[in-house]
């Protein structure tokens, strides 16, 4: 949710597509690392619903210009930030997880940010068993999303060249993660990556709209 905008912002080329061939080695790295923490019910159910999602994703891009896409992002950014400031909680059933799968993997496959509904259903879970689910439901959806993307023809070669560039500074961002992750305060850390995702988000629909 704040990476995406601001390389959308910085380039075009940069996003979302590179950031969504990066993160998966990033998010079973999570996966592993936060195992014992695991919500196995709601992977799969969340699994479940990122299949069609992934499927409505790839509708909405073969119409998609490149302006539309900047517009997705910013307001899926927007949406997700005021979902995650507001602190509502939506109640974890199997209609939910399968509801929220759905609309992660349509937003994860146009804009490469999926955590926001996944974000809303585990609001109220402690901080090893939202890394350990999310990064585990990520896995496997992005999986299915690349795949959709390539059969598509919506990953290109330049998408791949990128994607190897900026993967030397996620590997150095996750290294660094394990010593912080457990010194930063989450209410500081959560308001600094709302307060930066929406300035870019809004920085991206200016650009839009210039």
């Amino acid at each position: 949710m704040l990476s995406v905008p601001i390389m959308a912002l910085l380039d075009p080329r940069l996003a979302p597509v590179p950031q969504l061939l990066v993160v998966i080695p990033l998010a079973l790295a999570m996966a592993w690392r936060e195992r014992r923490d695991l919500d196995l019910t709601g992977v799969g159910w969340i699994i479940a619903g990122r299949v069609p999602g992934a499927a409505i994703g790839v509708a909405l891009l073969v119409v998609a210009t490149q302006t539309t896409l900047d517009v997705a992002i910013a307001v899926i950014t927007l949406v997700g930030v005021t979902i995650i400031a507001s602190g509502y909680h939506v109640p974890q059933t199997r209609a939910t997880k399968f509801g929220a799968g759905a609309l992660s993997g349509t937003t994860g496959l146009v804009a490469s940010i999926g955590g926001p509904p996944l974000a809303l259903l585990y609001s109220r879970e402690e901080g090893p068993t939202v890394r350990a689910t999310l990064a585990s439901v990520f896995t496997i959806g992005l999986a299915i999303s690349v795949t959709a993307r390539a059969a598509a023809g919506l990953i290109t070669r330049d998408d791949v060249v990128v994607a190897l560039i900026i993967f030397p500074a996620l590997v150095a961002g996750y290294l660094v993660s394990g010593t912080l992750k457990d010194r930063i305060r989450p209410h500081t850390l959560r308001r600094w990556i709302l307060g930066l995702s929406t300035v870019a988000a809004l920085a991206l629909l200016v650009r839009a709209f210039a």
